[in-house]
């Protein structure tokens, strides 16, 4: 048995956060194990005022722990444990047992800041980033870039949540020597109970988009789909759960389609289980992710997934088997793959099933808690004889 700290910014159910989410995904999982785990964030114990103090008032917090816990396994996630990341790699030499340190990273910001731009399709541009999306890439990103490198040349091991996010990490954080310390523990589902809550609103059968609404979501792409869609299948409809920067201009790019798309705001985890009970398919149009947690939610529910071929979703999403995969910024491959969720329903359900049988037999807490475990086995043969007791 080890103690393991597990550090992160945002936790459900405070925040809706699938990186927070993970968080805890993976503490069930250890402790399914045997593992004695802690989770520290913002609140009692942890990291004092706002969401984005976190960086730094998380510090404090850490060292307490440190102390009081006595982790062997300190795991930071995101960029916003950069400092708390150094602290532990200045004073572990003073503790017993010494911590071997851990990072988390579910994403690039160097690919983050390149996905804020603006979306086109047959020379044609069917999205903008606004004002605020421009500030982050101007402003914010590059901060969170020196946050992403910091972090990642302060741990031991890092680790991703697909093999393409950990060929970016190798790219953009960690070349040469430190290249050789980068993992992949995938992203899963299962480990806590969110039951659905309340009744499928409206009508079944309608898709679904789940995110934070932002350019690199691509739901203009999909809205032009739709378009397209609606000229075969009139009655198609789109739901739209999740707030953003960009829901404005989502809305005013909508407004031709009428009832035919709603958005219904910041859903919770349970509100998007009984969404995901009611939908024909979940539709990710992104140009950019890391490994999107409702992907493996729709897949748990038996509901095919609609998505862009980018990232670490076709590592999850199997063409053919489990869903539709489509070139990204293709608004007519996009139409064409949900044409046919809606005109053979069938096949649209014997690939759900096939994706509820691979998150059983790859994506549940208790696999990703065992390669975790490997991983830092891994990393302390590595250590030799000053790594952690």
């Amino acid at each position: 048995m080890r103690r393991v700290l597990l550090i992160a910014n945002t936790l459900p159910p405070k925040d809706v956060s699938g990186v927070g989410e993970q968080v805890l995904q993976l503490a069930a999982g250890l402790r399914e194990l045997g593992d004695e785990v802690e989770v520290l964030g913002r609140g009692p114990r942890g990291a004092a005022g706002p969401k984005v103090l976190f960086p730094l008032t998380i510090v404090p917090a850490v060292w307490r722990a440190l102390r009081r816990f006595r982790p062997h396994v300190v795991q930071v996630h995101e960029s916003d444990g950069a400092l708390a990341a150094l602290l532990v790699r200045a004073v572990r030499n003073l503790l017993a047992p010494r911590p071997l340190l851990t990072a988390l990273l579910q994403v690039s910001y160097v690919e983050e800041l390149r996905a804020v731009r603006p979306l086109v399709a047959g020379g044609q541009v069917l999205g903008r980033p606004g004002g605020v999306e421009m500030r982050f890439r101007w402003l914010k990103a590059p901060f969170q870039i020196l946050l992403g490198l910091i972090t990642a040349r302060a741990a031991d091991l890092v680790l991703a949540p697909s093999e393409a996010t950990a060929a970016e990490l190798r790219r953009d954080y960690c070349a040469g020597d430190w290249a050789e310390r980068i993992g992949v523990i995938p992203n899963v589902t299962g480990g806590l109970v969110v039951a659905p809550a309340g009744e499928v609103e409206g009508p079944p059968g309608y898709l679904l988009f789940v995110g934070r609404l932002r350019i690199r979501k691509g739901v203009e792409v999909l809205l032009e789909a739709l378009r397209e869609l609606r000229r075969e299948i009139p009655g198609a409809a789109l739901r739209i759960a999740g707030d953003g920067e960009h829901r404005a201009a989502l809305e005013r790019a909508a407004a031709d389609l009428g009832p035919a798309v709603a958005f219904l705001g910041t859903r919770d985890a349970a509100r998007v289980r009984t969404l995901l009970r009611g939908a024909a398919a979940l539709v990710v149009p992104s140009i950019y992710e890391g490994m999107p947690l409702v992907v493996l939610e729709a897949m748990e529910a038996g509901l095919p997934v609609v998505a862009s071929a980018v990232s670490g979703i076709p590592e999850v999403v199997v063409d053919g088997e489990t869903g539709w995969l489509v070139p990204p910024e293709d608004p007519r491959a996009l139409a064409r793959a949900l044409e046919a969720v809606l005109t053979d329903p069938e096949e649209a359900r014997r690939r759900g099933e096939a994706g509820r049988r691979r998150v059983d037999e790859r994506y549940r807490p208790a696999v990703a808690a065992a390669s975790w475990r490997a991983a830092i086995e891994r990393s302390l043969e590595g250590a030799g004889p000053e790594g952690v007791e």
